[in-house]
């Protein structure tokens, strides 16, 4: 059994823990043997695994970043024995002639500190070798998204060689192609709606809706749709990747897609971001799914229920910067109060005293980011 690392942001770990669990990856009772996983609560998870388990995790997982497989691990105090270990490790599995190869390195507390050097060295390692094994490997030109993406940390002169097996970012769906302002991740979409605990079957409004990237991920979520569904993984890339093993877990996932009579609302006042809502949830085969309306927050109608108002209102930091937005949260809270009394509610906001000018009281305020900016998603129920 190789060891895979589920890479995750700070605050998604848990919920990647629990996908991986749901997925039969990981026994989180487990403290040894192959079903054990060994949490890093701002990185992500380790799991033991083969080739299914990286391409499970690849197409099911929906709030981790990318998934790596670890080539090696082993101690260095200079160059040479980098150059003489990477050299021995089996590129010839995962790379073939003529793909591209990006190497970046994490250096702290160790002798090879200069991390630029150790990215240079390594690839000159790699490349070399392949071609004492009979196949050429270059480097990708600017702009040039590579085949290959090589992870090196080494922390106390121990040096671990991850591979990507992903490719793009799993947050990278390939349906969300029409952006407006300040775009949510899928996978911090996708963690909002777990940690909300949406049960999948109430309904489930997004009044700030953006580009539609919740009630999307509400929606692919709801009908058991996988988040990799649309598109290609590093890993269809290795000379050792198994067609067969793939075409078959395709097919169990597609005999689980569900239909879904959930109702699902997103919600924008602006025009533009209703319109890229439509263009996006199209992509994603999820347009029939979601109601989408243009319209401001002070006209939310009353809605059958009681259900969920999962969102990311704005918060100053990457739209409307230095407005005051307190009043907009104030008649926020109101509404809901108005229109989804008894509702339960995940809200993320940078500001936890801009969030207060709701007047609703949360249970929980969860850490999380929303790609460099420290949020918080405030859960609890609108009374």
């Amino acid at each position: 059994m190789n060891k895979i690392f589920l890479s995750a942001p700070a605050g998604l770990v848990p919920w990647t823990l629990r996908e991986a669990a749901d997925l039969g990856l990981v026994d989180p009772q487990a403290d040894q043997g192959e079903k054990a996983a060994e949490v890093h609560p701002q990185s992500g998870i380790e799991i033991a695994g083969g080739a299914e388990e990286i391409y499970r995790a690849n197409l099911h997982l929906r709030t981790a970043t990318r998934i790596f497989l670890q080539l090696g691990a082993f101690y260095v105090s200079d160059f040479a024995a980098l150059r003489h270990h990477v050299s021995r490790l089996p590129w010839q599995r995962y790379m073939a002639s003529g793909q591209s190869l990006l190497v970046r390195a994490e250096s702290s507390q160790s002798r090879l500190f200069h991390e630029h050097a150790v990215e240079r060295e390594v690839s000159k390692a790699v490349i070399d070798r392949a071609e004492m094994l009979g196949f050429r490997l270059r480097i990708p030109a600017d702009q040039e998204t590579p085949d290959h993406f090589l992870l090196v940390e080494i922390t106390r002169n121990r040096c671990t060689i991850r591979l990507d097996t992903s490719g793009e970012a799993l947050n990278r769906r390939g349906y969300r192609q029409a952006l407006a302002k300040a775009p949510l991740r899928e996978t911090l979409a996708a963690g909002m709606l777990l940690a909300s605990e949406w049960d999948q079957v109430s309904p489930l409004v997004d009044p700030f809706c953006g580009s539609g990237t919740i009630p999307i991920e509400a929606a692919l979520l709801a009908r058991k749709v996988p988040p990799g569904w649309q598109r290609a993984f590093a890993f269809q890339k290795w000379p050792s990747f198994q067609a067969d093993l793939w075409e078959s877990i395709l097919a169990v996932a597609e005999q689980k897609i569900e239909e879904s009579s959930v109702p699902i609302y997103g919600m924008d006042r602006n025009a533009g971001a209703v319109n890229a809502c439509l263009q996006n949830a199209e992509r994603a085969g999820a347009a029939q799914w979601i109601h989408f309306r243009q319209q401001a927050i002070s006209d939310l109608p009353h809605l059958p229920g009681p259900g969920w108002v999962v969102t990311n209102p704005p918060y100053g930091q990457r739209v409307s910067a230095g407005s005051d937005l307190r009043n907009l949260y104030a008649r926020f809270g109101d509404v809901l109060r108005s229109s989804c009394r008894s509702w339960r509610f995940a809200i993320l906001c940078s500001d936890e005293t801009l969030f207060r000018q709701t007047r609703l009281v949360p249970e929980r305020a969860l850490p999380m980011f929303n790609g460099a900016i420290a949020v918080k998603c405030f859960i609890g129920q609108i009374k």
